[in-house]
């Protein structure tokens, strides 16, 4: 059966191609309506009845749509619109900013039917003589599709590591190996991941290597596998089609933990260290024996980058960071802008999950997109949070915003309104293609505002998705420091940004972390994880970030950067 995510993805697509051949906009609306719906709905589709989706605000048609899906995996409707297009026009159709009437032109008046043809025809000028496209639009789409091209076949941290695990737990039942772990990049905490690794002591290397060829999940590499490694690629479970590539390399007990360090750290790290010729020994029974034999603290795989972890090391090994070190969860969405669930709701949903405090931050006026807050609606909110903080104590929710930074850096409220909150989150949204120069001088204002709590997503990339605006990291850590804003690891998946090359940089400048799951809905508080895996990756400790103050410590904290505004 589909999931929501599932048939929502159907439902965009089919509302594309509705477009794409001009069909009754009342049509097209219905799709796009349920789309909405759909991400709104708390529960899955495919196990309701026809009353309970009608119930959910779906009319009696779509219903049984919904229904269709769910249990066929198919729509009749999308399965005709496939049929009469290229394959190419409906990969076409995802680039970003190319909407279903210009993949129209491109392909009518281009005969354009695949991304390479399209590549082609923005890099000989064509695409930029049609109208309403242009130079500007040309570059963004040759940006796009080489990005996409330089992205292919890699998956974000969260994605790889539940295939890593998958093939863990099904080596680990198998009874062809005696001693596995995850290695590479999955243990090192990489953002993007191309290749899922595993070092294993086979307890037959022939079955071993029969037993993963037998897997439906996994396609072999005959020619770049060898004597002492496995290599192919994970299969998509819908579409069949190769995904990351996965390698299983062999060794025997008494080599695993050397072979485990040398491929759970950058070349950068083995080098320095010089305990290549200590792992390969086969003398040491774990990687901190190997490291104490060299004379060298013990380093976790997440450091092993070659960077900054040998000057830590001489001040004395960090303690880095837990999860039990964390209190609270600030940066986050609720219904009142586009979040999925209520305010209360994701209060409760925060201290169910043993947390002390919430940072609600609902989107600003700015973000008409996202229903941002009006001055009406965050006096409504506000009082909400009050009688929230009267039902819920101990537990407390602080009144925060997510303040748009507008192209000039400024925020988009007045000083009365910001100082009605406790924290800011001051994020950019808009206008993103910027040069280094602009993006950089945009930050530094909204920092220099003494309103300014907290730095959101710093340069606004979506990993594999879309670059960041490039910014002068230096000036923006200093400014921080200088101005005492805290700057934010996204712990969405898909950003975790601030980049975790500049955490270490940041903490040397004294400029506190805040690790934020950016969560639009329950679930998104699980995010948290993936922002704990950047942080320890540059070296944060419990003293680094905001959030592992107390309740009461947080909350001085944030009346002491209003008394400066003020």
């Amino acid at each position: 059966m589909l999931s929501n995510k599932e048939i929502t993805s159907v439902l965009k697509l089919t509302a594309s191609l509705m477009e794409l051949y001009e069909a009754n906009p009342f049509k097209i609306k219905a799709y796009t309506g349920a789309v909405f719906l759909l991400e709104k709905a708390e529960v899955q589709i495919a196990g309701l009845t026809k009353p309970a989706i009608i119930n959910l605000g779906f009319t009696e048609s779509m219903a049984d749509k919904l229904l269709t899906m769910a249990r066929t995996e198919t729509l009749p409707e999308l399965d005709e619109l496939r049929q009469q297009t290229p394959p190419g026009i409906i990969e076409i159709l995802s680039v970003k900013g190319l909407g279903a009437k210009k993949v129209k032109t491109i392909w009518q008046e281009l005969k354009v039917e695949s991304l390479h043809e399209l590549l082609e025809a923005c890099r000989s000028g064509k695409v930029a003589q049609l109208k309403g496209f242009g130079e500007k639009t040309q570059e963004a789409i040759i940006k796009e599709i080489d990005f996409r091209s330089a992205n292919s076949d890699k998956l974000h941290y969260a994605d790889a590591e539940l295939l890593a695990l998958e093939l863990e737990k099904t080596l680990a039942v198998s009874g062809v190996v005696k001693h596995l772990s995850v290695a590479g990049q999955i243990r090192q905490c990489a953002e993007v991941v191309d290749t899922v690794q595993l070092l294993a002591v086979p307890a037959d290397r022939e079955a071993l290597r029969a037993f993963l060829a037998d897997q439906a999940f996994l396609e072999t590499d005959p020619l770049h596998s060898s004597p002492f490694v496995w290599r192919g690629y994970f299969r998509e479970p819908t579409t069949g089609t190769r995904s990351v590539k996965a390698e299983v390399r062999f060794t025997d007990e008494a080599h695993f933990a050397g072979d485990l360090l040398i491929h759970s750290a950058a070349s950068a790290h083995l080098a320095q260290v010089k305990v290549s010729q200590l792992a390969k020994s086969g003398l040491h029974a774990t990687e901190a024996d190997i490291y104490q034999a060299a004379g060298l603290p013990y380093f976790a795989p997440e450091l092993r980058e070659g960077r900054f972890e040998f000057d830590l090391a001489q001040k004395g090994m960090p303690k880095l960071l837990e999860m039990s070190d964390l209190r609270g969860i600030l940066h986050n969405h609720s219904t009142y802008s586009d979040g999925k669930h209520t305010l209360a709701q994701m209060a409760e949903a925060c201290r169910d999950l043993g947390y002390d405090y919430l940072g609600i931050s609902d989107h600003s006026q700015s973000a008409f997109y996202a229903n941002g807050l009006t001055a009406d609606r965050i006096q409504r909110q506000h009082e909400e949070i009050d009688r929230l903080n009267e039902t819920l104590a101990p537990f407390r929710v602080f009144k925060g915003i997510e303040s748009d930074i507008l192209n000039d850096g400024s925020l988009d409220y007045p000083d009365a309104v910001l100082a009605s909150f406790d924290f800011i989150v001051a994020s950019i949204h808009s206008n993103l293609r910027m040069d280094k120069d602009k993006a950089t001088q945009r930050l530094l204002r909204a920092i220099a505002n003494p309103y300014t709590t907290i730095l959101g997503h710093p340069t606004g990339r979506l990993l594999l998705r879309r670059e960041g605006y490039p910014i002068d990291y230096e000036a923006i850590i200093a400014a921080c420091a200088a101005h005492q804003v805290v700057t934010e690891i996204n712990a969405n998946p898909w950003r975790l940004d601030l980049d975790w090359r500049w955490i270490h940089r940041a903490i040397e400048q004294g400029v506190q972390i805040s690790i934020n799951p950016d969560a639009h809905e329950q679930a998104g508080y699980a995010d948290m994880y993936y922002g704990l895996l950047i942080a320890r990756k540059g070296g944060a400790e419990q003293k680094d970030v905001l959030n592992t103050l107390s309740q009461a410590e947080i909350g001085e904290y944030f009346q002491r950067k209003s008394r400066l505004a003020g």
